[in-house]
């Protein structure tokens, strides 16, 4: 049994044997058909159209979503699963997968009318078309509220003029959400509301396609609404409840982020303890001297720990339990485990870790992205400061 077989597929609290089968399932497929394409992806900064297809076979883009809509009716957990076995892999496959679900995909299911739901989620769950989500601005990152995108009601239709950067699978998805003022100040988040549009659009334009440290087959658009009319029956929920949808979309998605941390730090695992196993310098074992086991004690220590964040997080959230708070525990400790996971996989390797012979440099770079999307670890150490605040006598 591998490192990761023995590190995942031990028994947990918050899993099942029916979660163990994806998580073979996912292992299976993401080790044939994912892992032999990653580091062309990377250095070509190619998209993954190839396996797009082979993952919507599997219901991998439909997961938590009912089979009434075409998913495959499995829970958060199933979904958090897969999206680190694919990141174990191919940090690029894994975002995609995870932008998709939870960001272009949930903000539909969760606040779309029915005839929405009918209309746009049994495309993007059986993998027809993928999804995006558009929220940050020039002027509008951790500061969400400040919001310049406006909507502008004209007849049967709204018009949208402003620009959206940093759009995970913007030139692939079908449909996008995005967030605009339906009026009032820039800052005022009442007047935040929530839309989608989709591929074609009329005014509905690509901007600058973003040239990345990390992640660089995982498409980053900038999108530009110049004029682009969208149908009134396009704005999801009620006008003004936008900033409040999405900030809900960012909570769940945090539990993505820290599994696909988790699934970056464990395939610098994977790749360091061999090598560390197999290599000797001065007459043993690389293994065998104090620093370097050290090293992977920590990795191995700090993985497992992280892991078990994002699966009581996924379980909360699949109970209906508050989950808030522990997907910002779960994304900011796992993004920084990976990030030193990356590190400490680098240092034993010595100069052959530094190179491309292996997959650790790339992951490192792909491991930055998890500390800055959905939330800074700044910020998630913010909110869980602020709920420190609330819980214990502040009520402001």
């Amino acid at each position: 049994m591998t490192i990761t077989e023995t590190m995942t597929q031990e028994a947990s609290p918050f899993l099942s044997e029916d979660h163990i089968e994806v998580q073979s399932m996912v292992r299976d497929f993401a080790t044939a058909e994912v892992a032999p394409l990653a580091t062309a992806l990377d250095e070509e900064k190619r998209f993954p159209t190839e396996t797009i297809p082979k993952l919507a076979e599997l219901g991998l883009l439909g997961i938590p979503w009912p089979e009434e809509f075409g998913g495959a009716g499995m829970d958060y957990r199933a979904y958090v699963i897969a999206v680190e076995e694919l990141s174990r892999v191919c940090g690029t496959t894994g975002i995609t997968v995870a932008a998709h679900t939870s960001l272009g995909t949930g903000p539909i299911f969760h606040f779309g009318t029915e005839a929405q739901r009918r209309r746009w989620v049994p495309q993007l769950a059986t993998g027809e078309i993928l999804g995006a989500f558009a929220l940050t601005e020039p002027g509008a990152g951790s500061d969400a509220k400040m919001t310049q995108t406006t909507a502008r009601l004209d007849g049967d239709a709204w018009v949208i003029n402003g620009t959206k950067i940093y759009c995970t699978n913007g030139t692939h998805a079908g449909t996008i959400v995005f967030t605009a003022r339906t009026g009032g100040e820039v800052g005022d988040t009442k007047n935040i509301s929530a839309f989608v549009v989709e591929k074609g659009t009329p005014g509905f334009e690509y901007g600058v396609l973003e040239d990345k440290l990390g992640l660089r087959g995982s498409d980053t658009r900038e999108i530009v609404f110049n004029d682009c009319r969208i149908p009134v029956e396009n704005k999801l929920g009620e006008e003004g409840s936008g900033f409040k949808a999405f900030m809900k979309t960012l909570e769940a998605g945090r539990i993505s982020i820290g599994a696909m941390a988790v699934g970056l730090a464990q395939g610098a695992l994977d790749a360091a303890l061999p090598y560390v196993q197999q290599r000797k310098q001065f007459g043993k074992r690389l293994i065998d001297m104090q620093p370097v086991g050290h090293r992977l004690a920590d990795m191995a220590m700090e993985i497992h720990a992280a892991r078990n964040l994002v699966h009581e997080a996924a379980w909360r959230k699949d109970n209906g339990l508050e989950h808030a708070i522990h997907g910002s525990y779960c994304k900011l400790f796992a993004s920084e485990v990976a990030m030193r996971a990356a590190h400490n996989a680098i240092q034993v390797m010595g100069g052959v870790g530094y190179t491309r012979e292996y997959p650790v440099e790339r992951i490192m770079r792909d491991a930055k992205l998890c500390e800055i999307g959905e939330g800074t670890s700044e910020i998630q150490r913010l909110i869980i400061a602020r709920r420190l605040d609330r819980d214990n006598g502040n009520d402001s």
